[in-house]
């Protein structure tokens, strides 16, 4: 767990103690801002559940998790169906259900929203979360990392590449305290040495972003095609990362 304000959460906790309502018969007797102050125990326990290391939360720590998931269970309660509940079973139970969902799905919003730089469709990130074992979850978290189109490039030149295959990326460097030091060690772990320096030198992991010309002459390739196949090995290093990263690895970078 990162570190986080202390003080700022003792003083949230004592207030909290002293802000809960007494116990009543039945939950229709609270009004709305008692519910609040009810549950927000809750949202504590949900929000404690998830993690809050710099690659799964980005910037947030547990006092950002808890304050969004307060700002879910707001929300949460005045959707409440009073109607609905009055007719259930167990009151406690739905009511907590119902909660529950709103809390965690803000905490998530959240989390998507400020942790890094990779960002992928909401519905793409439930598709995800509820499949957690689909192959093509590796596949989207690289290709959402690496992929890019290179304006410069020549749709006349001897091979038609896809996208995977363009060299020059455009865009911000990523997040280097979020995801550098995870790519670097995956990469180790699974690419050559020259499939590993085109993917580092290509993204600046490490080091300044580098052109396919820069990367070619840094691995002594000199012939007329040199940008061709430093793509091509760009585009194998992907797909090796793709076959072999198993899904549990990448899924709380999503």
């Amino acid at each position: 767990m990162k570190k986080y304000n202390i003080q700022n959460y003792i003083r949230y906790k004592e207030d909290v103690k002293k802000s809960m309502p007494p116990d009543k018969i039945s939950y229709s007797n609270y009004t709305r801002d008692e519910l609040i102050i009810k549950f927000m125990p809750l949202v504590e326990n949900l929000a404690r559940k998830f993690s809050t290391s710099d690659q799964a939360s980005g910037v947030l720590s547990i006092n950002d998790l808890i304050q969004e998931g307060n700002s879910g269970l707001t929300i949460a309660v005045d959707k409440l169906d009073w109607n609905q509940l009055n007719n259930s079973n167990d009151t406690e139970k739905t009511i907590k259900s119902f909660l529950s969902k709103r809390i965690k799905g803000s905490i998530r919003r959240a989390i998507d929203i400020n942790r890094g730089d990779i960002k992928i469709p909401e519905n793409k990130l439930i598709q995800i979360r509820k499949n957690p074992n689909d192959d093509k979850l590796v596949a989207l978290f690289f290709n959402s990392v690496f992929a890019s189109y290179d304006n410069n490039y020549d749709s006349d030149a001897e091979d038609n590449f896809s996208w995977a295959m363009q060299i020059a990326d455009s865009s911000e460097p990523y997040n280097i305290d979020l995801l550098n030091a995870y790519l670097l060690g995956i990469m180790k772990e699974h690419l050559n040495l020259k499939q590993y320096d085109v993917l580092r030198m290509s993204y600046g992991l490490d080091c300044d972003k580098a052109s396919a010309k820069e990367i070619a002459k840094h691995l002594n390739i000199t012939v007329s095609t040199a940008v061709v196949i430093v793509s091509q090995i760009k585009k194998e290093a992907i797909d090796c990362l793709i076959a072999n990263v198993d899904a549990t690895q990448v899924i709380d970078y999503l």
